[in-house]
């Protein structure tokens, strides 16, 4: 007889188990918490686009959170792809809806979950973490920082979709760029996805009701100062990539209230950058523990 195809086998890599759907929502799902469903599926697209979908749609509820074993079509920033192997790391969404809190403010959303997957993480893991302005989670492996994840928002309906891609077992060889890594890389005492995906949900829910009890401020709320100890981009020299081809040179030396990063170039001008890509060119790192 000839043996299935292990590529058919979703037990084919055992260091890599499915998530347990039932157990997740048995853990996260409660009257007295923001999260109000959890599905996994095996496979999709995108996890983002599946969600802004349904809440366009009318049919997500806040608190949704939708899991993928493996993403075909995963979404970075500036609609780069982001790949990965099955069960390799935590590919999800969620959607919000911020309601009365100023729609100007809602740019935090993202930066918000970026404290919550890192602080998370730091714990669940054991892995000291940092955040690349915007949207990047840092780790360090052989002494050199590497992305390990990136955070995605969209508006959507009546709020927005934050979508979180997380490398958590991936091998060397099968890191999809040289600057990239992962937490068993990093040297994390858990790979354990469950464990780890319960932590930054929970971290999440914490963040998140805090920024709305202070109605979005983000200052108010400690999430301002909190991001901001936490991102290795500040304090450094760095190159801000900017929509349209232009790019700025300077010291990052804050996060101003509207979560932009204010660049300090060489004739003395501060200049807040709302959007971009940021190129850590020397300087020292934050972290969050």
């Amino acid at each position: 007889m000839t043996p299935p195809d292990a590529s058919h086998n979703r037990w084919s890599d055992l260091d890599r188990p499915p998530l347990n759907a039932t157990a997740l929502r048995r853990g996260l799902l409660r009257p007295d918490t923001l999260w109000a469903s959890l599905e996994v599926v095996e496979s999709t697209g995108s996890t983002n686009t599946d969600l802004a979908e349904r809440a366009r749609a009318g049919a997500a509820a806040e608190g949704t959170v939708l899991v993928a074993e493996e993403q075909t079509a995963g979404r970075g920033r500036l609609e780069r792809s982001w790949t990965a192997p099955p069960r390799s790391g935590l590919f999800f969404s969620v959607y919000l809806e911020p309601g009365n809190i100023p729609v100007e403010r809602w740019g935090w959303v993202p930066l918000l979950a970026g404290v919550a997957a890192a602080t998370g993480l730091a714990k669940s893991a054991g892995v000291d973490m940092s955040l690349k302005w915007p949207n990047d989670l840092l780790v360090t492996v052989e002494g050199e920082e590497r992305k390990t994840g990136g955070i995605l928002g969209e508006f959507a309906g009546d709020g927005i979709v934050v979508g979180l891609g997380i490398n958590v077992s991936l091998r060397a060889d099968e890191l999809p760029a040289p600057t990239a890594g992962s937490l068993a890389l990093a040297g994390a005492v858990s790979t354990d996805r469950e464990t780890l995906l319960r932590a930054v949900l929970r971290s999440m829910e914490h963040w998140y009701g805090a920024w709305r009890a202070a109605d979005g401020d983000a200052a108010a709320s400690g999430l301002q100062a909190a991001y901001a100890a936490g991102c290795a981009t500040l304090d450094r020299t760095v190159r801000a990539e900017l929509p349209g081809g232009a790019s700025l040179v300077g010291e990052a030396v804050a996060i101003d209230g509207d979560g932009r990063l204010i660049v300090s170039t060489e004739d003395g001008l501060q200049q807040p950058v709302s959007a971009g890509d940021i190129v850590h060119l020397r300087g020292a790192a934050g972290g969050l523990t």
